[in-house]
């Protein structure tokens, strides 16, 4: 019997990733969530999961959390700028608590990426080498949902603001990437890397046509410097720190850093990527929009 944990289950991966851990057959006697509040745990306890308290900046809570596990998905942490230490926790946690195997969602290219999300990336997969702990890379693209929150402003004003000009997103949905991590998470041995895209590659231009199509107004996509976009993202109430982190991934895509003709998605999931216009029609129809 082999017993899988997953950090950050409450979140809008690790979720997935325990329902894709259990649509692979996998018991849920034999599933850990890790989750900071119990109480957003429910759906995952109800159905027999087993919910652990602990937080990443906690390592006692993270010993106790990990204790007879064998396989570890380390989703990373979602707190940008913090994500080292807390990552650091969980792996020597996860050393000490004798782990057979860590599973990272880390960043697509990751060692090559100048993405300014990379670095914390490309800090931990040297962390996962340095602890000796058998790991595989999921080196996760682009997800489709990151376009969802500025949909609607998009459609109602007709724009979609970028700064990534003719560059293409390899994106996919946050449950491909999901079931790609239950898959290598079962089978892995140790070792592997998977580069994780879609086989859509998709201008922000082709992204603003796809609003469009699918809500039946008119959306364009304006193509801003990087500068001016985080400016733009500052004053739509953004977070500065975060507004030029997106920023720099567009000027990113413009650069090429988020397209990929890898197959390892598909592969590792079983499955063809999710089209973008399914991902935003699903979203607006659960919104009423």
């Amino acid at each position: 019997m082999t017993t899988y944990a997953i950090t950050g289950a409450t979140g809008q991966l690790g979720g997935l990733a325990a329902g894709s851990l259990r649509a692979a057959g996998v018991d849920v006697a034999d599933i850990v969530a890790i989750v900071r509040d119990e109480k957003k745990a429910s759906t995952l306890s109800n159905v027999g999961v087993n919910v652990r308290v602990a937080d990443y900046e906690s390592p006692e809570t993270l010993r106790a959390a990990l204790a007879g596990v064998d396989r570890l998905l380390l989703v990373s942490g979602s707190e940008v700028g913090r994500r080292i230490p807390q990552h650091r926790n969980v792996i020597d946690a996860a050393k000490e608590a004798g782990i057979t195997l860590i599973a990272y969602t880390s960043i697509l290219r990751a060692d090559t990426s100048t993405l300014a999300l990379a670095e914390e990336h490309q800090a931990t997969e040297q962390l996962l080498t340095e602890s000796g702990i058998p790991t595989v890379l999921l080196r996760n693209g682009w997800y489709w949902e990151n376009y969802l929150a500025g949909a609607s402003a998009a459609i109602d004003s007709g724009n979609l603001y970028g700064s990534a000009g003719d560059g293409k997103v390899a994106g996919a949905s946050r449950s491909d990437y999901a079931d790609a991590a239950a898959s290598a998470l079962i089978n892995a041995k140790g070792g592997e890397i998977y580069e994780l895209a879609g086989s859509e590659h998709l201008t922000l231009s082709d992204i603003a046509a796809t609003l469009a199509k699918v809500s039946g107004r008119h959306v364009h996509y304006q193509d801003l410097p990087e500068a001016d976009f985080a400016a733009a993202l500052t004053s739509n109430g953004v977070p500065e720190a975060f507004a030029k982190v997106l920023a720099d991934s567009d000027a990113g895509i413009a650069r090429g850093e988020l397209d990929s003709d890898s197959t390892d998605l598909e592969t590792l999931a079983g499955h063809p990527s999710t089209p973008l216009a399914d991902v935003i029609s699903g979203a607006l129809s659960a919104t009423g929009a």
